[in-house]
Formats: C-alpha cells, structure tokens, sequence
C-alpha cells in the first residue's frame, strides 16, 4: 500500500468515526450510524472526485471504502458509551481526518492537473465537505461557522503538501509535512482557541453625509 493509499484510508476511517460518534450524540439506531459514517467518510472524496472528473468514484472503483465505514460505524456503535466526552474525542479525531484528507486531495488533484491551485483547491475541498455534511446531516452547528480555526488548517496541510512536492520533495516528506501542518493549525484552534479575526461592521453613513 502506498503512502497516498494509506492516507485515503485513513482518512476515510477517521472521518467515518466521526460521523457514527455524531449519530452517539443524536442516539440514533445501529442505520444511523451506518449511514452518518459513510457519507462522512466518502462525502469529501465523492465532492473532490465528481469535480475532477474522476468518474465512476473512488469508493465505487474500491467498494473496501464503504466497507471501511461499515466496520468503523459498527465499531463506534458498541463502543461509543465507553468515552466520557464523545464531543470532545469528535473534534480531536476530525482533526486527524482533515489533516489526512487535505493532503490526499492535493495530491489527486496534482496528480490529474499539474496545476498547484487545482491542489490546493481540491485539498481544502475533500478535508471540509465531509465535515460540513455530517453536521448538515446530524443538525449540529457547521464547521465552517464554528470560531476556531478550521478551512484554514485544511489550507494550510494542501499548501505545504503543494509546495513541497512543487520543489520536488519526496512525496513521503511531503505527505508527512502537509499533515503535521495541518494538524499543528487545527490542534492549536482546538487547545488554545486560535482564532482568526472576524469582520466587524462598521455603522453607515449618515444620508446628508453622502455627495
């Protein structure tokens, strides 16, 4: 197994973890787990691979994904009671997904452009989507409006991946570097509350202001 390979399996797993420990909050049935992890865990992937023009997708080509999440959802199922904070575990866990995640999907979307926006874009791409969707599914407030840092950090891991490789690093190297960046950034925003600064409107003018 080749170190893309094993980052796109680790990534779905952890995602779909996530997921399933989403439907433990909602105390949903043994289906609700099953399906919060799989769409969770290939949501992102699927997102990245219809934009690329990578049909049929991967999951599709390698029906062991679902599978994967399969496994994880009914592991998360019997197991979920046993942690005393299954939020808390969730965003730890989601923090690993998205650093993998955003390195997969900048290199499949170097790898099918040459092109290191296209990376970039599509790392940010397959490390959100799976999170928005499991909030989005399980009502819970989305990632993207959250206060801490998180496309930031999924940008910051398809960067350094993208660089790095532009400079003809090894893509071990380069794939270990995207994901310690990545997960640097979010694990900061989750023990320190990095933030980063919000727009604050300011009041209008007044109309006899206006020449």
């Amino acid at each position: 197994m080749t170190v893309l390979e094993l980052l796109d399996y680790a990534g779905v797993a952890v995602f779909a973890a996530t997921g399933a420990l989403a439907a433990s909050r909602k105390q949903l049935d043994v289906i609700g787990f099953l399906f919060l992890a799989a769409a969770t865990g290939v949501g992102g992937g699927t997102f990245r691979d219809v934009v690329l023009g990578a049909v049929p997708v991967f999951w599709v080509v390698k029906p062991a994904y679902l599978l994967v999440c399969i496994g994880v959802g009914l592991v998360v199922y019997f197991t979920a009671h046993l942690f005393e904070s299954r939020y808390r575990m969730l965003l730890w866990l989601d923090a690993v997904g998205m650093s993998a995640y955003s390195v997969m999907g900048a290199a499949k979307g170097f790898a099918a452009t040459g092109s290191p926006t296209v990376a970039v874009t599509t790392g940010v791409m397959t490390a959100s989507v799976g999170g928005i969707l499991r909030d989005l599914l399980a009502g819970e407030p989305s990632v993207l409006l959250r206060p801490e840092i998180y496309v930031t950090a999924a940008l910051s891991g398809a960067s350094v991946f993208t660089a790095a490789s532009v400079a003809g690093a090894p893509l071990v190297l380069a794939s270990a570097a995207g994901v310690l960046a990545a997960f640097a950034v979010r694990g900061g925003a989750l023990r320190y509350g990095w933030r980063i600064p919000v727009y604050k409107p300011r009041p209008g003018r007044h109309p006899d202001d206006v020449m």
